[in-house]
């Protein structure tokens, strides 16, 4: 197995927040958030950081997007294993996973009904800090900002409940959406990642149900779908 490139401090623990993240919410981190973490006076001394990540092939950075932040598969790998997550197994089809795509999602059905399974990929469980259930075809472009656009397939592991913050899959009537998930005093609401979009707002009590309102999992990894190809 492949060594992880030896990191200076500052760049494991920008590692180390950039996974700390996406365990939390399903996302990386942007680069001023970075920054006022660890206390960096401008979001360039970030990029300088993960530009260096980068170049030893510990991450990969995206363009066009402040989330656009990937951990590669390999340092996924190493990160369990150092954090005894993982163990070297005696059968590699031991470590995979068999995850089912989901599809278009009928109205009152349940996301995982045979029907709106489209096919199955086989890929890694060290891709995925948490065990994912399934994945999701992104549909729009509603949450470009977090790093996630139209045809990528988002691993999601099924939740009824979610925390501030964590980007969420949510049921509403006719639709299923991928959407960053608050709790207020006057209900939920799902908001986008893109300012072109609107904050959908679920109000509590019967409210909610006559949306046809569900949670039906939270966000565990991001797979481009062009690497499935």
């Amino acid at each position: 197995m492949q060594e992880t490139p030896k990191l200076t401090d500052r760049q494991q623990q920008i590692l180390d927040l950039v996974r700390s993240a996406i365990e939390r919410t399903g996302a990386p981190p942007t680069r001023a958030e970075i920054a006022a973490e660890l206390g960096f006076r401008s979001a360039n001394a970030a990029e300088e950081h993960l530009q260096a990540l980068a170049r030893k092939g510990v991450i990969e950075l995206i363009g066009g997007t402040s989330r656009g932040i990937r951990l590669r598969s390999e340092t996924l790998r190493q990160l369990n294993l150092a954090r005894g997550k993982q163990f070297s197994l005696p059968l590699p089809s031991l470590a995979q996973l068999t995850l089912p795509l989901v599809g278009r999602v009928a109205a009152g059905s349940p996301i995982l009904a045979q029907e709106h399974i489209d096919q199955t990929y086989v890929v890694e469980a060290s891709m995925f800090p948490r065990r994912p259930d399934y994945l999701l075809k992104v549909r729009g472009m509603s949450m470009r900002d977090a790093g996630i656009i139209d045809g990528d397939l988002l691993a999601v592991q099924k939740a009824s409940d979610a925390k501030n913050g964590q980007i969420v899959v949510a049921r509403l009537g006719d639709d299923v959406t991928v959407k960053r998930f608050r709790r207020t005093k006057a209900g939920i609401e799902l908001l986008p990642e893109n300012p072109d979009f609107k904050t959908i707002l679920v109000p509590t009590g019967a409210d909610a149900q006559d949306l046809g309102f569900a949670l039906e999992g939270l966000a565990v990894g991001l797979i481009r779908n062009h690497m499935m190809v």
